[in-house]
């Protein structure tokens, strides 16, 4: 049934009524956003209760996304526009004399995840209900998300995200669902009197583990599947056990902010309590939800797929097999047969230092049944795998070793499927970081390069292009990614280039209007907007592109009347708390901006504009007015990237070295159409292993370079205290981790490219339009149709789902 403008008016007047007792016109902006995000909760209300019931009456097979983070952005308009509402909505309280955007700009950006890893996660969430397929997400509830970032005098300033300081419209307690959880204590084995060895557990820290549920909508086809976050709370019959404030901190603290502070023994406890907390909650639903179809246990792994996304979720495999044999009194064999079949694991670093390792002190303490069920995996891998491979590579894969448990190797060990996310990734991982085990299990491992929803990062952030392709080639493109590569035959076409080159002139326009409001610098909209947003890390080499941006500022300073092409810079990212390094960084590229900013000589040739807080709703402004893509992480250091996917799709052109899901971005859309430079991923291994890399010999013989580091250091810069010098001698007397200085001339001659190509607006332009049109292969429904098909062997359920048909090309 369609909604009408007239029944959304006269239905939101009661809903608003109802919750406050009082007209809308007495409304405040927060409060008309409660009553219409509730009003479009209680319209997909029904769906969300059908598609529950459907799933359990026809028994099907159920994913269960396992994930530290999910980053959902705002989901007013999303869930609007996937239920097909959103015109009406908008038209409606136009009539009412309302402004969607003013309402949807009260909703919080839950910052539930740090970057890439939360938003692919959502991503994933998105494309499960849209493709039909019955998928779960599994996470936790912070109180804070991750930090607000707050710069003061150019410096990284971390404050609370208290971001459900309001209510959070779109959740459900669901207190009929709860879970206990315990930590540490003592726990030994006894033989009851059915002759099953017990558990028996003293003095455990209990927590209860209340579920609050989210509405995953799919994309007009009636799904709406779930995301369940779990809140840690006292349990009820122990209440009177807590008589001060302070008693209850080790229970509140468990849910209370993303990734503490891992510098301190402390901080890694309680990191390892929350990823025990939201792992044992989940398993523990999952397995209770499939009592409901009725089926011997051994049938789990028909009905039941659990992913791994990182090692943050590991311990399901220890905690699935501590209630199949405690509560479920299988055998040692049986449960790991179905633990083993139900699990998979997506690998997300190359960076070996990444892959977390949990001193065995620390989890035996905190989880003394898991680390003995942990001990006796170790115990069989090993006294299997040495017969056969010997010592070598059975210690080298062991999950217990020099005092640690390697987390990587509890998800390799218990899963059925390993995979990487791009074609470079998974090819490094079989060939370096876990080589060994792919020796092991070859067939555990494959690709699944990443991808994003194009519903939220073309058809809501850019809807000037998505009324352009739709007049161009229909509408199928947004059920069925790969049309969008019929948009290709108009790269020629002079009406459309111009339509797409006055769209992205447009959205420039708004972000150039929307940084002169939040930090008050004028900017051209006719420069170009050269875009890097991503976490701030060393591998990511954000002080590469600073570099770049200091060697142009000499240059105009040095010849201010030349005829350069207008440049802005804009940076998003946010560094870890404890990462000194990378809030060094920082600091210096907020000086430097606020010297060119203010510097006469460089008028509008150059600007730079770090926003601060970056995350979901702001990369929603930034990308559609991108120009460059900037993807400059040192070669074979990137998983993935997905930053990459989004700035392209909206006609970015990509600057980049071949790492990550740059490489399959080149294969689709032609290395002509993009500005590849550095060292290639098997350039940096052989210098890696030559051990003779010299970077102060580079700094000496090379005076361009010379002269731009010499400015981090010699006052160039006001306001720096010594975090130039930090920069300086990382690059230089520390030799140069990520061979910035190696690749520093190419990434300039690449700049110049970029520069030259931009003078020619219509040659620019065309080259946008093909980015478009081949960006079809990086939608995250192909990713997780690959997902079901190939790992967890989970059907559609819809047949109105979005249907999307083979791809051509080489994404594995």
């Amino acid at each position: 049934m369609t909604l009408t403008v007239k029944e959304f008016i006269k239905d939101f007047k009661v809903q608003f009524q109802s919750m406050y007792a009082y007209s809308y016109e007495e409304g405040s902006t927060e409060q008309l956003y409660n009553a219409l995000g509730m009003y479009v909760k209680n319209y997909l209300s029904g769906n969300w209760k059908e598609t529950r019931e459907k799933y359990v009456k026809n028994s099907v097979k159920q994913v269960f996304y396992f994930s530290m983070e999910f980053l959902p952005g705002r989901q007013l308009e999303s869930n609007a526009y996937n239920l097909g509402l959103l015109d009406t909505i908008r038209e409606g309280l136009q009539e009412m004399g309302l402004s969607f955007d003013e309402l949807e700009e009260a909703e919080a950006d839950p910052a539930l995840g740090n970057g890439g890893l939360g938003r692919l996660a959502s991503c994933f969430m998105d494309s499960l209900a849209s493709l039909g397929i019955p998928g779960n997400g599994n996470g936790i509830r912070y109180q804070y998300g991750l930090f607000r970032q707050k710069f003061v005098d150019g410096y990284q300033v971390e404050l609370p995200e208290n971001w459900l300081r309001h209510r959070n419209i779109w959740e459900t307690r669901n207190d009929k669902s709860t879970c206990m959880v315990r930590f540490g204590g003592n726990v030994w084995l006894e033989e009851n009197h059915l002759g099953f060895m017990e558990a028996k557990y003293e003095n455990t820290l209990n927590v209860l583990a209340v579920p609050y549920d989210t509405p995953m909508v799919g994309y007009r086809n009636d799904i709406v599947n779930n995301l369940r976050l779990w809140s840690a709370e006292i349990p009820i019959d122990e209440e009177e056990n807590y008589h001060t404030l302070e008693a209850t901190e080790p229970i509140k603290e468990i849910t209370q902010v993303l990734y503490p502070d891992d510098s301190n023994y402390e901080g890694r406890l309680l990191r390892l309590k929350q990823e025990y907390f939201m792992v044992s909650a989940g398993v523990q639903s999952i397995l209770r939800h499939f009592r409901k179809y009725n089926l011997p246990r051994k049938n789990i792994p028909d009905k039941v797929a659990i992913h791994i996304n990182d090692t943050h979720p590991a311990l399901v495999i220890p905690e699935m097999m501590r209630i199949l044999l405690d509560e479920e009194h299988l055998t040692w064999e049986q449960a790991w047969e179905i633990t083993f079949k139900t699990c998979s694991y997506t690998n997300h670093t190359i960076l070996r230092e990444a892959l977390e390792k949990w001193p065995i002190d620390m989890m035996k303490d905190l989880l003394p049944r898991i680390y003995m069920i942990i001990e006796e995996i170790n115990r069989r891998f090993v006294e299997t795998t040495m017969p056969i491979y010997g010592e070598r590579i059975t210690w080298q894969t062991a999950i217990l070793q020099n005092g640690v448990v390697n987390m990587a190797h509890l998800a390799v060990i218990g899963s059925h499927s390993v995979n990487g996310v791009a074609k470079l990734h998974t090819e490094i991982l079989m060939n370096d970081v876990l080589k060994d085990f792919f020796e092991l299990y070859p067939e555990r491992f494959n690709n699944k390069t990443n991808g994003i929803t194009q519903r939220r990062w073309v058809h809501l952030s850019n809807p000037g292009l998505t009324q352009l392709i739709d007049k161009k080639i229909g509408e199928e493109w947004k059920t069925n990614p790969s049309e969008l590569k019929v948009f290709k035959s108009f790269e020629k076409d002079k009406k459309t280039l111009q339509k797409l080159a006055d769209i992205k002139l447009e959205n420039k326009q708004r972000l150039a209007d929307y940084i002169e409001e939040v930090k008050g610098v004028k900017v051209d909209p006719k420069a170009i907007f050269d875009v890097q947003i991503k976490r701030l890390h060393a591998y990511k080499r954000q002080h590469l592109n600073l570099l770049h941006i200091l060697h142009r500022y000499l240059e105009i300073k040095e010849n201010p009347t030349a005829d350069y092409v207008p440049r802005v810079f804009i940076f998003g990212a946010k560094a870890a708390p404890s990462y000194i390094y990378a809030k060094q960084i920082i600091k210096v590229i907020n000086s430097l901006a606020n010297l060119v900013n203010n510097d006469p000589d460089v008028g509008d040739k150059l600007k730079i504009v770090f926003f601060e807080n970056y995350g979901v709703s702001l990369a929603e402004k930034i990308i559609p007015a991108a120009d460059v893509s900037e993807q400059i992480s040192l070669a074979s250091m990137e998983a993935s990237g997905t930053s990459n996917m989004k700035l392209m799709a909206n006609g970015a052109l990509t600057l980049a070295t071949l790492d990550g899901a740059n490489i399959e971005i080149k294969d689709f859309v032609g290395q002509e159409n993009m500005f590849i430079f550095g060292l290639s991923s098997n350039e940096v291994y052989d210098l890696k292993a030559a051990g003779d890399y010299n970077a102060r010999g580079i700094y000496e013989s090379n005076e361009k370079l010379r002269r731009t580091l010499d400015a981090l250091t010699d006052g160039t810069i006001p306001g720096l205290q010594d975090e130039g010098y930090a920069i300086f001698d990382s690059l230089v007397n520390y030799n140069d981790e990520y061979f910035v200085l190696k690749d520093f001339d190419s990434y300039i001659e690449a700049q110049r490219k970029v520069d030259e190509l931009y003078k020619d607006q219509k040659e620019w332009t065309r080259k946008s339009l093909i980015n478009i049109a081949s960006s079809a292969p990086f939608s995250a429904d192909y990713t997780i149709k690959r997902y079901a098909d190939d790992i967890w062997k989970a059907k559609q359920c819809s047949e109105q789902s979005t249907g999307v048909e083979p791809l051509d090309g080489p994404i594995a």
